[in-house]
């Protein structure tokens, strides 16, 4: 199992061009199975519509399918004008634990991507009901544009801690079955 560090130790300047080029370099000749949960998620989704010679099938959690339209509804148009206009603004980053400044070019690269990519490997969604960060209803579309995916649904939140014993048993299942 690889677990990159897609932000390469520079959050500031993270970008999904940048996060890609990583994947692309961990990449070795066999298939595997990506697994990303929120942004990762949706990065796995993207990597794996432009590589499927790569990549054998997806688990994601509660992927953040509409990424840069869900920036944009939720900062909305005056929190992004200040964003651009100081250059960064300070997001939670999970990893850390605390708020770090991202660099505005970090919105301004994720509008070149399509908000659902077109995977065609099996998909594993799992994603709670109660998520705020990222709605069920942006897996839901998914769901409809790829008839190979699936979806396991939580009485849960985004972060799914809850419900981890359940999300391992799925994931197995899944990783192990083939088609």
């Amino acid at each position: 199992m690889q677990i990159p560090d897609l932000a390469a130790g520079d959050f500031e300047n993270l970008t999904v061009t940048r996060q890609l080029r990583i994947l692309e370099q961990q990449a070795n000749a066999s298939k595997y199975t990506l697994i990303g949960s929120s942004l990762g998620g949706y990065l796995a989704a993207l990597y794996a519509a432009r590589h499927p010679e790569r990549v054998d099938r997806l688990v994601l959690l509660a992927p953040a399918f509409g990424f840069y339209q869900l920036w944009m509804a939720s900062l909305g148009p005056d929190k992004i004008a200040e964003w651009k206009q100081a250059g960064s603004l300070n997001v939670f980053h999970y990893g850390e634990g605390r708020e770090l400044p991202l660099s505005y070019q970090f919105l301004e690269d994720a509008a070149q991507f399509e908000p659902f990519p077109a995977v065609s490997q099996p998909v594993l969604i799992l994603h709670g009901e109660r998520d705020e960060t990222v709605p069920l209803e942006q897996s839901l579309a998914f769901l409809e544009r790829h008839p190979r995916a699936q979806l396991i649904r939580y009485s849960s939140g985004h972060e799914l801690i809850d419900v981890l014993e359940s999300i391992w048993y799925e994931t197995e299942r899944f990783v192990l079955r083939r088609e």
